[in-house]
């Protein structure tokens, strides 16, 4: 009767550790991936629109003050800070962000594969943060890290892609304040309040971001 017991204790305890265990969470399964790539089409659509709109808004406020037009860049940082708060898995925050700006090059995007850089440096910006907190926590506070992680990076990149090394210390200290003021509003805050809207519907049912979302409310 002992010996019979012993392998049901065993297995009893077992499985729910595996479920917890850090491989298990990490793994991506089939659905983050069709998720993951949904996004990152879905953002790249919002890319194509604010290359124009944000573009625009970026030469009048760059006229008015050089460097200010930093920040009208957040929106094109939303892939990285949506995809780390929704699929919340390795790599989320960088596939989003470089899938987004792959469709943005290939629908027409003025910057070509440049666009594609920058959507790899933003993308582990925001993947950074992410890791930071051992992707285990994604509130509010850590969207708008995320978002100015990846501000950082295209801020970063943008030294040598773009010459800006060679506009002077003004000039890049206004831009990274306002790369890192818009990336948290427009990535960061954005991004959570999208992804709290999509877990009000029912469709992130099947992601911790959907689960975390029920609980708050």
């Amino acid at each position: 009767m002992t010996t019979s017991s012993t392998p049901s204790r065993t297995s009893s305890t077992q499985g729910p550790a595996q479920a917890r265990s850090p491989k298990s969470r990490f793994r991506w399964r089939v659905i983050d991936i069709v998720t993951a790539a949904v996004l990152g089409v879905a953002t790249g659509l919002i890319f194509i629109v604010w290359n124009s709109v944000g573009y625009a808004w970026f030469t009048v406020m760059d006229a008015f003050t050089p460097g200010v037009g930093g920040i009208a860049v957040g929106i094109w940082l939303l892939g990285g800070v949506l995809g780390g708060l929704i699929i919340r898995k390795p790599g989320a925050a960088l596939f989003v962000e470089v899938l987004a700006a792959s469709v943005s090059m290939l629908l027409g995007s003025q910057w070509s594969i440049e666009t594609v850089y920058s959507g790899i440096a933003q993308g582990l910006g925001a993947e950074l943060i992410f890791l930071l907190f051992f992707y285990k926590r994604f509130g509010l506070g850590v969207a708008m890290l995320a978002g100015a992680g990846a501000a950082v990076a295209a801020w970063t990149l943008e030294l040598f892609l773009s010459a800006n090394i060679e506009k002077g210390p003004e000039f890049l200290t206004i831009y990274l304040v306002s790369i890192v003021l818009s990336g948290a509003v427009l990535a960061g805050v954005v991004g959570w309040l999208l992804t709290r809207a999509l877990a009000a519907t029912g469709a992130l049912n099947r992601f911790g971001a959907g689960r975390s979302s029920k609980r708050i409310g």
